[in-house]
């Protein structure tokens, strides 16, 4: 690529480092610009020391300026008239020392090398490319070759073209003068056909020449063909489809569009070099003309390329989905959705032209009891270029909507499959007809398969039928997918789950993080390549709680309340109870870690690193936290104001240090709200700033059994009062320390905890309840209690007393024991 082209391609940094340079007068940006190709090409190093090189650069420079500023003329632009007239004038007063123009234009190249080094340093140190992307790259290098190669070819068979004509017309004039002088003379007759027939000869072997040439062109053209809808395309259309499911894929259509309409055009030019053999033969023909026999193959040829290449070149750019769905390819009856098609051949001229029909169903399978659809909406646009950012040609559907066939009974000889509704997949389809110099051709497109469901509720296994699709098949017309689904490997597995927090988020998962999946799923390991997932064990059992429901849940909890923590690496997420525990017991006292829960769907919690009476370290754990809880106070805030009781009753918050060794306020303070009582942000919905406070007494252990959850405590409103479960441990039939409680798995059992088991929400701010009465009638605080034991209310009474101790209101106390 030229210098000067490359230079335009930079980055903006870089582009206004270029226009600082051009803000010398020396060398004018417009005359670098329009005589580019040309400075490019010339020794100004050697016409730096050679006063008569410098001469002879000095006079052309002068003489492309006055063809610039003819051009200019031509074509009315006043301005660069102007601009170039005054540019030349300077320019002349180098007359008298053109070496110190020659050592002046060789200065600014140098600036423009060095400003193209940097930036190619700065990419490599940015952009350490893995050995694939490498490849990559060369491969599109290469292609980029090739195309060049085809277009240098194509011009020099323009040439080769006009060349032949002129030989043509010279024979024939030479010919047709001969008919017209009738020569008496014997000799100087035989000696006009002698060379009359030496002309045709020649004309004859430029013919077959030609005619080699144009076959070698399309040998040119189909290998690129090839390569564009055997190669590029396939790689673009899977790249599609793991974007569709999460993937960092990059999608943009615009180098195969450069790609395709290249090659079009290309043989739309050989199309009209036989159009003009054509026509030359019509004009002057001849026994054994290689033309006549040759054409009409090479034109066939050159059609069926052309076809071919425009049949590929319809595709589905943007894939069916509706603006609130959970992602692509997910359709409800009933509700709008889009879908954008476009034709990588661009001609502008075909702009508004070429219709785009929509349909469906065409190849349904005959499935007994497999629905059917039709499309409402506007189901007609035109390819336009008004509709792409890039200037492509599209066609973009925005308001289309499925109904469902009344159903007419099964057809005859349909089996009988047993497909639930969110394994049926469906195609939709799109038509269009290309018509330019000629030629015309249908062109058919195709959606990647869509589920198609009816209740918001089935939105979680269609999107699961989705992933699995798209993450296993490259059949994108396989709608009999999921009769016979095959299993995932690990790899495949994990890197999709790694896209749906990626996608979601901006951060994917990490090894460690994968490995407790792969664990969980398959037990332990050394490695887990070689292990598959079923498609039943990842979302058909018949059960609630499939591994899907488990990690969907989680990803919609992060991406809904914990996409900030998340991102800045604070949650470490995936992790067993079993290696929390061995994390964490070789941390210091106050060591904490979060983690997504096993058992509550959509839960997170934390634990962290005590010491027992006799120095030990010892795990607690609080249950998960729940959007309930986190829909009322961000995880962030809990964590900063969550307190235990000691054993002196001083509230004291646990929570020093985030795995590994991060203090709390470090690691979480750009997130607290520096405001706090009657300016905290949560005052309109909660009245009082609660921190969340465990009683020592009440983590005692109790009877072992087969878990090891662990006191702690959840949000809970003012008016509920009610006590929590903490989250199971594996590894804990016999508890390391006294402070541990075994209870069973909340999701488990229907058993109600203890009332002296109860979690109490402490109240630091007891200003707010000054004047309310709320401890003063039926109308008070003991009335919006639930029902609960008197050794309850007792523990709140208590803890107001305690609170109020704390804060020196001691009045206060004594009047709450009268």
């Amino acid at each position: 690529m030229a210098q000067w082209d490359r230079l335009r391609q930079l980055p903006a940094v870089y582009g206004q480092q270029l226009h600082e340079l051009y803000d010398r007068d020396a060398l004018p940006m417009d005359v670098r610009h329009y005589l580019s190709v040309w400075i490019e090409k010339q020794e100004w190093r050697r016409a730096a020391r050679d006063h008569d090189l410098a001469v002879v650069l000095l006079q052309v420079l002068l003489e492309n300026l006055d063809i610039q500023h003819s051009r200019f003329v031509q074509e009315e632009s006043f301005l660069l008239q102007h601009n170039i007239r005054r540019y030349k004038q300077n320019f002349q007063r180098y007359l008298e020392e053109p070496c110190a123009l020659a050592s002046t234009i060789l200065w600014f190249l140098e600036k423009e090398k060095e400003i193209l080094q940097s930036a190619d340093l700065a990419e490599q140190v940015q952009f350490l490319q893995v050995e694939q992307e490498a490849m990559e790259t060369s491969s599109q290098q290469d292609l980029e070759r090739k195309m060049a190669g085809l277009r240098n070819e194509v011009q020099c068979m323009e040439h080769t073209m006009i060349c032949l004509e002129e030989q043509q017309d010279e024979f024939d004039f030479k010919y047709q003068t001969h008919k017209m002088e009738a020569v008496v003379d014997e000799a100087l007759k035989k000696n006009q056909i002698k060379n009359l027939q030496l002309l045709v000869n020649r004309l004859n072997d430029c013919r077959k020449s030609t005619l080699l040439d144009l076959n070698k062109l399309l040998d040119r053209t189909e290998d690129l063909i090839d390569i564009l809808v055997k190669k590029e395309l396939v790689e673009w259309q899977r790249r599609q489809q793991k974007a569709c499911i999460g993937a960092p894929d990059d999608v943009c259509l615009d180098q195969l569009e450069k790609w395709f309409t290249c090659v079009a055009v290309c043989l739309f030019q050989v199309r009209e070099f036989l159009s003009k053999l054509e026509e030359l033969i019509g004009k002057v023909s001849y026994d054994n003309d290689p033309v006549k026999s040759q054409k009409p193959a090479l034109q066939k040829r050159a059609d069926n390329l052309l076809k071919d290449l425009l049949k590929s070149s319809f595709v589905v750019e943007t894939q069916p989905s509706m603006p609130q769905g959970k992602g692509p390819l997910v359709l409800r009856t009933n509700v709008q959705f889009s879908v954008k098609t476009r034709l990588l051949v661009k001609f502008p001229e075909l702009n508004h032209s070429m219709k785009v029909s929509v349909s469906m169903e065409r190849e349904a399978p005959q499935i007994k009891g497999y629905r059917r659809f039709n499309v409402l909406g506007t189901k007609t646009k035109a390819l336009n270029m008004a509709e792409s950012q890039s200037g492509g040609m599209v066609a973009d559907f925005r308001h289309l909507t499925l109904k469902e066939q009344k159903s007419g009974g099964s057809s005859k000889g349909a089996s009988d499959i047993p497909l639930s509704v969110t394994e049926e997949l469906h195609v939709i389809f799109f038509d269009t007809l290309f018509e330019l110099k000629g030629l015309s051709v249908e062109l058919q497109a195709s959606s990647l398969p869509v589920v198609i469901i009816s209740n918001s509720s089935q939105q979680q296994s269609a999107w699961a039928s989705v992933l699995w699709f798209n993450m296993l098949s490259q059949d994108t017309k396989d709608v009999m997918f999921f009769a016979n689904s095959p299993a995932a490997t690990w790899p495949q597995f994990g890197e999709m789950l790694s896209w749906q927090f990626l996608s979601a988020t901006k951060r994917g998962l990490n090894d460690d993080q994968l490995e407790m999946i792969a664990h969980r799923l398959f037990g332990k390991h050394l490695n887990y390549d070689t292990c598959k997932v079923a498609w039943s064990k990842f979302c058909k059992e018949n059960t609630p709680d499939t591994f899907w429901v488990w990690f969907d849940g989680i990803l919609v909890m992060v991406k809904t309340y914990l996409e900030d923590l998340w991102r800045d690496g604070l949650i470490m997420g995936f992790v067993s109870k079993g290696k929390e525990k061995s994390l964490l017991k070789k941390k210091q006292r106050g060591t904490f870690l979060l983690r997504f829960s096993e058992s509550v769907i959509g839960g997170i919690t934390f634990s962290w690193v005590d010491t027992t009476a006799t120095g030990e370290p010892d795990v607690k754990t609080v249950q998960p936290f729940t959007k309930v809880d986190l829909t009322q106070i961000p995880f962030h805030e809990i964590i900063r104001n969550f307190q235990i009781l000691e054993a002196e009753n001083i509230p004291e918050n646990p929570l020093l240090y985030l795995y590994p060794n991060t203090p709390k306020d470090e690691a979480f303070g750009k997130y607290y709200s520096d405001k706090s009582g009657v300016d905290s942000p949560y005052i309109k919905y909660i009245k009082t700033k609660l921190v969340f406070v465990s009683k020592e007494n009440t983590l005692e252990a109790k009877s072992p059994m087969s878990s090891d959850m662990v006191q702690g405590e959840g949000l809970e409103s003012l008016n509920d009062l009610c006590g929590e479960a903490a989250e199971q441990d594996e590894n804990c039939h016999s508890l390391d320390s006294p402070l541990e409680t075994c209870h069973p798995d909340v999701m488990l059992s229907d058993l109600a905890e203890t009332p002296q088991d109860e979690l109490l929400m402490y109240v630091n701010n007891f200003n707010h309840f000054a004047g309310t009465g709320i401890f003063d009638d039926d109308t008070g605080l003991f009335n919006c209690l639930t029902s609960q034991s008197c050794g309850s209310i007792l523990q709140y009474v208590l803890l107001y007393l305690l609170t109020n101790i704390i804060t020196n209101k001691r009045e206060m106390a004594n009047c709450m024991f009268c």
